[in-house]
């Protein structure tokens, strides 16, 4: 497998369309939200796209989006295949490490699905506020201190 982390406009067109099937089979089909997954976000110069390849397949993503005094990492999806494999620790370490080197004072933060939370706090993050319901499932907003 083979990480990679660029802007939008540094992927090759399949690896895009790549990204954005594997973030519509898992969280609209899957997880049955109905909800803009196309936001314009993933347009912006400061977005990266870390990705998860395995056989020219993007089996991993997730989305560091520069909120101006924080990183934010969302969109952290892997495909069926690979969970259960290591493969979701090694795209959220890739995805870390991507929001560090942007800003590396600035805090990280996510909003976790909250039966996640305890693995999201092997990588440092804590809950930071009270859960919220989002495409009515439960979420927790946690944060990297820097």
């Amino acid at each position: 497998m083979q990480i990679l982390t660029r802007p939008l406009d540094a992927l090759d067109p399949r690896t895009a369309f790549g990204i954005w099937r594997l973030r519509q089979d898992v969280f609209v089909v899957e997880q049955r939200c109905a909800y803009p997954d196309l936001d314009d976000r993933d347009l912006e110069p400061g977005t990266r796209h870390v990705v998860l390849v395995d056989d020219d397949r993007v089996v991993g993503t997730a989305r560091v989006l520069d909120d101006g005094d924080v990183q934010r990492i969302g969109r952290v999806v892997c495909h069926p295949d690979v969970r259960g494999s290591g493969a979701s620790g090694e795209l959220m370490r890739a995805a870390v490490d991507a929001a560090t080197q942007a800003a590396p004072s600035s805090d990280v933060v996510l909003g976790a699905q909250s039966p996640l939370v305890g693995w999201y706090a092997t990588f440092g993050f804590a809950p930071d506020g009270p859960e919220y319901l989002e495409d009515d499932i439960p979420h927790t907003p946690m944060r990297l201190q820097r």
